[in-house]
């Protein structure tokens, strides 16, 4: 494939009956083959047969993933990865991250034809040199990451409308990588090779950690007596998160950020009577908003300072 030849437009034109393009009509449709048919790999999949392009294979292994390839994708054949591969112009390695480099190498090592082939990957954690092998031998890489959790649900794939894709390709590519985020429906981020990790530390870190702590309120609720904590931190906590995403720590509210060291107090007591290891969550994340409110001038030195007494070890 030529890689200055972009998929087609996601921007619908005229058929040809002279009304509205219809996805099947549109120009430059590839053959699309998945490897690793899980949540991910299904949910794309089905979003590029959306956009005009034709699954060809994938290669599922357990019986999970054979039965979300019949639901999501039906009429595909389930085949070898190697014969994915052979059988598309653009391929989807969408597995684990651990399973990628060994993957990448091992098409290449078994002489699967890759030249001319679109490489795609789904991982947040590597860029497109994780897909080395496979360049050497002539295959075009991509990595475009979806910013969000699938479920294995039915609507994972209308959860790619309006997200942001984490986009690292050749810059020859980036107009090709950009284009497949487009059609299917996302929004193109790029991301340098090099800030790669850090990209994906930051997403985990903030979806995963956050559902800790949500889970963390919920016990220490329970403990309080509350018998439906989801129920009352619903509220708090979406105030919260649209206060943060919008205002940045502009929008802290609370006992740190009005200096108030004797409550701080009083919760490491209570919450270290409950559990040890909440306590030292608790005090580690109470340091961290003290330092970054006193950065903004949200705090006082001086209250900072009886703050960070209160949370010393």
């Amino acid at each position: 494939m030529d890689p200055h030849v972009t998929p087609a437009s996601a921007t619908p034109g005229n058929g040809p009956d002279g009304g509205t393009e219809r996805p099947e009509d549109r120009p430059a449709r590839l053959s699309v083959g998945v490897v690793g048919a899980g949540r991910v790999g299904t949910a794309l999949g089905a979003a590029l047969v959306q956009a005009g392009h034709r699954v060809v294979a994938a290669a599922a292994v357990s019986e999970r993933s054979r039965a979300r390839v019949a639901e999501r994708l039906p009429g595909v054949d389930v085949v070898t990865p190697h014969e994915v591969v052979a059988a598309a112009d653009l391929v989807l390695l969408t597995v684990p991250d651990d399973a990628l480099p060994e993957l990448a190498a091992g098409l290449v090592a078994a002489g699967v034809p890759v030249t001319g082939k679109l490489v795609l990957h789904t991982s947040g954690r590597y860029g497109a040199s994780v897909l080395d092998p496979v360049t050497r031998a002539g295959a075009l890489p991509l990595a475009l990451h979806p910013v969000m959790t699938f479920t294995g649900r039915p609507d994972d794939v209308n959860r790619l409308t309006g997200i942001s894709f984490g986009v690292t390709a050749p810059e020859p590519l980036r107009p090709v990588a950009e284009a497949l985020v487009l059609e299917m429906g996302g929004e193109p981020v790029w991301i340098t090779e090099e800030r790669r990790p850090l990209y994906h530390a930051a997403l985990a870190g903030g979806a995963n950690h956050l559902v800790t702590l949500v889970v963390e309120a919920m016990d220490l609720l329970r403990e309080a007596g509350v018998a439906e904590p989801a129920r009352m931190l619903g509220p708090l906590l979406g105030a919260a998160l649209d206060n943060g995403l919008r205002l940045g720590i502009g929008g802290l509210t609370g006992p740190v950020a009005r200096g108030d060291a004797g409550t701080v107090a009083d919760h490491v007591a209570e919450v270290g009577r409950v559990s040890p290891e909440s306590r030292r969550v608790y005090v580690a994340l109470a340091r961290l908003t003290a330092d970054r409110a006193l950065g903004a001038g949200l705090l006082k030195p001086e209250d900072a300072e009886r703050l960070l007494e209160a949370l010393a070890d």
